[in-house]
């Protein structure tokens, strides 16, 4: 076949928008953005004239007995049982540390800093191995198995007698006279703690994506049923969280560590066997490649040919920019050429010799595809949004540390013998949570649906930002009852220094927060799902685990920073051990400024983000999702 007629088959097949192996329909969801804006670009009547059968294709190409809520139940289960082995793990970790190896807090502490630090990192691993060569369920039941290893080795550690210390009271624990554990000892812990990281570098990046991939988003039941699993999802986790923080740190505190352990392992084995059970259900998207190496061709391509000058017409890219129809299995969505990170667009510009005569390239480190480019473009796009979103989860990090410190100096009785634990009271915030999501997604996303025509409710990235406001409110809500706590305290002073204040007067700052997660929290995890391509959608979620990785490392610099500097000769500082001669209000005021200049940059770069396109064919004005900024 000549180039030139190799051409012109490239150029008939975009206007057909047909495979060249099967004559499966590749409309380009970002395609139909351009035509919108494009004059020059007049796609809507051949879309309107589509017919029908032709634009559902892409989702009769889905076997139609999996997927879809069938195959969600069993995720969901596999998920819920999962989370509940791991967090009901580490629910009470530090104590466990602290009180049966004997170590001491700060030692205890750097372990749990360190590991949870590395186990939300480890996802990117994960989600690498998963895109770009075993796929999502592959690396989900291979990281299930490393991390019921990785619980059943760290549960031995308090079955055998040999794994941990002897035993001693709470005297000899307080004076230093309890035995260590043994670097051996430490060493098996050590083990099991590594095989859970590895299990969490699987499940954690491919786990979201694994159950959006059960949804045609062609279709609008498909639309709503992710947006429903993005809400449904996040309720278990709640749910999760509440009988860990509740339940499970009881039977651990209270009754034995060896059952506290021994019941989240076995959840870890029901999620495995549900997860498999629904095995003949799922649908599985095949891995594409090495999103990386895309990701460097992309920047070498456009490197090389930096001194190249563009066309002068753009809109006309048959013969100067490289624009195949897609061949992978994964891609539904084929993204347009957009002149926001311009210089990029260099990489696809076609030079003599770049192209063989069947239409393939050459050298892939010279010339990339425009999808690729686009691909690119949408990482870039997305950081700012990701950088935002760290510092909104620093208020939430509070909740472990500073919200307990004061739980634990107010009165925390219910009736007059049962007392509430302090590391309890963070549950105000899952309750809320929990109620709020069902009735956000039953009942005021069909009305808001209504009102905006937004098949969400709202846009993703102003649930962000509501999710950012409430945080901020959340920090000035509990710093004024901070002050009122440490204003009682002092005044009505007692021997432990505890306020004659119910534990429930931090009930308004945690229900703040709870909405603050409800919106913010799930708001980012769709986002990343949405915004990122098909195929590097195990990478977005990654970044989600990175920040809250981020977010702990950066709360604990300014922790630091607040220790050092605040503290005076006339005055400890804001954070001293004794919270009543110390100004924990301030703190959190502090967090809120912090956060308020971070809402507006949040704003300042959530107006410039475009929305990745997405086109409903059963709609003839194809509403698109979009930026204030036009591609």
């Amino acid at each position: 076949m000549s180039a030139k007629t190799t051409k012109q088959v490239r150029n008939s097949e975009k206007m057909l928008g047909t495979h060249d192996h099967d004559n499966t329909p590749s409309w380009s969801l970002g395609r139909c953005i351009s035509s919108c804006f494009s004059p020059s670009v007049k796609m809507e009547p051949t879309l309107r004239n589509l017919p029908k059968a032709a634009s559902e294709l892409p989702h009769t190409n889905r076997k139609k007995k999996r997927g879809g809520w069938k195959a969600i139940t069993f995720i969901l289960g596999n998920e819920t049982f999962e989370r509940l082995a791991v967090f009901g793990l580490f629910a009470n970790f530090m104590v466990y540390l602290t009180r049966e190896l004997h170590l001491d807090q700060v030692t205890a502490s750097n372990i749990l800093s360190l590991w949870f630090g590395i186990t939300n990192f480890a996802p990117l691993v994960g989600a690498f191995i998963s895109d770009a060569y075993v796929g999502r369920f592959r690396t989900i039941a291979f990281a299930s198995f490393g991390t019921l290893l990785g619980m059943v080795v760290v549960t031995l550690t308090s079955w055998l007698p040999q794994l941990h210390p002897p035993s001693c009271s709470p005297e000899e624990l307080a004076s230093g006279k309890c035995v260590r554990a043994s670097n051996s000892q430490m060493g098996v812990l050590i083990l099991g703690l590594c095989c859970l990281t590895i299990g969490s570098s699987g499940v954690r990046p491919c786990s979201i994506p694994f159950g959006v991939d059960q949804f045609d988003p062609t279709t609008e039941e498909g639309k709503k049923g992710i947006n429903s699993f993005f809400n449904w999802y996040y309720t278990t986790f709640t749910m999760v969280l509440l009988v860990t923080q509740t339940v499970v740190v009881y039977i651990q505190d209270s009754i034995s560590w060896k059952i506290g352990f021994g019941i989240p392992t076995l959840c870890m084995l029901c999620s495995i066997i549900m997860f498999f059970v629904g095995t003949n259900l799922y649908v599985r998207v095949k891995p594409e490649g090495s999103v990386f190496s895309g990701v460097a061709q992309v920047l070498m391509a456009a490197y090389r040919k930096r001194k190249l000058r563009f066309p002068m017409s753009e809109e006309k890219q048959e013969g100067f920019f490289y624009d195949p129809p897609l061949t992978g299995t994964t891609v539904v969505s084929k993204l347009p050429l957009t002149k926001q990170f311009r210089a990029l667009n260099k990489a696809a510009l076609i030079m003599e010799g770049e192209l063989n005569t069947d239409g393939t390239i050459v050298n892939r480190w010279r010339l990339v595809s425009i999808q690729k480019v686009e691909e690119v473009k949408c990482l870039v796009r997305i950081i700012p949004i990701w950088a935002a979103g760290i510092l909104s989860l620093v208020s939430m990090v509070q909740q472990g540390t500073f919200t307990v410190s004061q739980a634990m100096k107010m009165n925390r009785h219910l009736g007059p013998n049962f007392q509430v634990p302090a590391g309890s009271v963070t549950v105000i915030s899952l309750i809320t949570i929990a109620l709020w999501l069902p009735f956000y997604d039953r009942f005021l996303v069909p009305k808001l649906r209504k009102i905006t025509n937004h098949e969400g409710g709202i846009t993703l990235l102003l649930r962000i930002g509501i999710g950012m406001v409430f945080s901020i409110l959340s920090m000035v809500v509990a710093g004024m009852v901070e002050k009122l706590r440490r204003d009682s305290a002092n005044s009505n002073p007692t021997p432990l220094g505890i306020a004659p204040m119910s534990v429930f007067w931090l009930a308004p700052h945690l229900i703040l927060m709870g909405l603050c997660e409800a919106f913010n929290i799930i708001g980012q995890i769709e986002f990343f799902n949405r915004q990122f391509p098909e195929h590097m959608r195990s990478i977005g979620n990654s970044l989600f685990s990175c920040s809250f990785a981020v977010a702990n490392y950066v709360s604990t610099i300014i922790v630091n920073v607040v220790h050092h500097s605040t503290r005076k000769s006339s005055h400890p500082d804001w954070l001293t051990n004794d919270i009543n001669a110390g100004r924990i209000d301030y703190f959190y005021y502090l967090i809120a400024v912090l956060a308020t200049f971070n809402l507006f940059f949040f704003i300042f770069v959530a107006r410039r983000y475009q929305y990745k396109g997405s086109v409903d064919f059963n709609d003839e004005t194809h509403q698109v999702e979009l930026g204030s900024h036009k591609p």
